[in-house]
């Protein structure tokens, strides 16, 4: 029993001793990497620490291999020396390298880290470079423990793609947006939960699907400030553009849509938030609104007016989101109904009409112009004249396109005589529609010689040549 305890506190003896030659060789080799730009195997071969632990290593070796344990049942894990663990992966090197601080990380997890930033993980310290070479001595030195301690050791990464990297501080972030007594506190964190959700694609997996009722949690401090919701705006900003961010990843969507927070309180952003948050509330809309079932969901909800109210009076970034969201809804035919009774057509043919958002308004008005209602308020507003300015001088093919399309579904919907003479008109004067027939898109094309054949068969009377 004497000699086991001999034995045992031998060993001890000599891990602390391993410990302490370990932290001396990687300070060591932190200061030749950063002084010296690299250190080369020779070098590291002859360094005296080296030898000491290889020493001390093949001393460990052989006490495991001539000593027996009394009982399989004492047995205590193995302490793994914290110089083989790879802090950004918290596991044991399988592919040690050093980067320009000195400090020494497993191979695919640093370089996932250097994609993003550029300062070192430990020390923080801004890096002169980004690239790292090989730590054949740590390498070495993990492979001897791993023999001594019988300890497995993968001998090659695996192919997984790294997630769980710049994921360790999210929850306690999110538990300061959502429980913070101050608005300071709650403010920083919120601000970093956007920062993080913008820059790392595995954060945006890993906040819906790793961490329980995320999203209410998020949305919690804009809840409890009911109609006053834009009383604190940055934080409003912080969690709205955050949301927006996390909606852009495909899988997270329909969780998003279906949290019966989220669709209100983008509402009430766009009414009352500020220019900011009105930006990124549509944007979070118009991300969502590209799953079907989404469409649905947005389409009976208040949202569908205020988007409309801010393709009216948003600025010019707002009310390209808010007409990008509008247009996904109304590929659901239902949709097209509620968004013209709510006045999309008076929305954006003022806009139009001053000039601004006129390449996203008339793709919209052009898909929504097969609606009966839609065409009536649009001839109502004498928005056709609008179209002929449009068309005798298009800045784009798709300009031309989109308006001509509109001026095929008002006459196609309702061939009056008047609305036909007006069309007529313009053809009379400008050759409007000659010119697109030769010189529009494809679709511009078919749709202006379907123009033109309505002008000669109730216009002018005159039958069109069959060939």
């Amino acid at each position: 029993m004497a000699n086991s305890t001999t034995e045992a506190n031998a060993a001890d003896t000599l891990r602390r001793e391993l410990q302490k030659v370990l932290t001396e060789i990687i300070n060591d080799g932190g200061r030749k990497s950063k002084d010296r730009g690299e250190t080369t195997d020779e070098e590291a071969a002859s360094c005296f620490g080296v030898v000491k632990a290889i020493r001390i290593l093949n001393c460990l070796r052989t006490r495991a291999e001539t000593t027996k344990p009394e009982s399989d049942d004492h047995t205590s894990p193995v302490k793994v020396p914290k110089e083989f663990i790879c802090t950004l992966s918290n596991t044991i090197m399988i592919e040690p390298v050093i980067i320009a601080s000195g400090q020494t990380y497993e191979k695919r997890y640093i370089t996932e880290w250097l994609k993003h930033e550029r300062t070192c993980p430990k020390s923080k310290e801004v890096l002169s470079h980004c690239f790292w070479i090989p730590n054949h001595l740590i390498n070495d030195l993990i492979t001897q423990w791993c023999l001594v301690n019988k300890v497995d050791r993968l001998k090659r990464p695996s192919d997984e793609i790294v997630t769980e990297l710049f994921t360790s501080d999210i929850e306690a972030l999110l538990q300061r947006v959502y429980s913070s007594s101050s608005v300071t506190d709650q403010i920083e964190a919120a601000k970093e939960l956007r920062r993080q959700t913008k820059k790392f694609a595995n954060v945006r997996v890993f906040f819906v699907a790793g961490i329980n009722d995320s999203i209410t949690r998020l949305l919690s401090p804009l809840s409890t400030l009911g109609e006053g919701v834009d009383l604190n705006p940055e934080l409003q900003e912080d969690i709205v553009t955050a949301l927006f961010n996390l909606s852009i990843l495909e899988k997270n969507k329909t969780v998003i849509a279906e949290n019966s927070l989220v669709i209100p309180l983008l509402t009430k952003c766009l009414k009352q938030g500020t220019a900011e948050a009105r930006r990124n509330a549509a944007a979070t809309l118009s991300s969502l609104s590209a799953i079907d079932s989404n469409k649905i969901i947005i389409g009976n909800s208040e949202a569908v007016k205020a988007l409309i109210d801010l393709i009216e009076e948003g600025d010019m970034l707002a009310t390209r989101e808010a007409t990008s969201t509008v247009f996904n809804l109304c590929i659901v035919l239902e949709n097209k109904e509620k968004v013209v009774s709510a006045g999309l057509i008076r929305a954006a043919t003022k806009k139009i009409k001053a000039g601004s958002n006129v390449d996203e308004l008339l793709s919209l008005l052009a898909l929504i112009s097969t609606h009966t209602g839609a065409i009536e308020e649009m001839d109502h507003l004498g928005f056709i004249y609008d179209l002929f300015s449009i068309l005798r001088k298009p800045s784009s093919l798709l300009n031309g396109e989109n308006a001509v399309v509109i001026v095929f579904n008002m006459c196609d919907r309702n061939r009056d005589r008047f609305r036909l003479k007006v069309v007529g008109e313009e053809e009379n004067q400008h050759g409007t529609f000659t010119k697109l027939a030769k010189q529009g898109s494809v679709r511009a094309v078919r749709k202006a010689q379907g123009i033109l054949q309505w002008i000669k068969r109730f216009v002018t009377g005159k039958e069109p040549q069959r060939a």
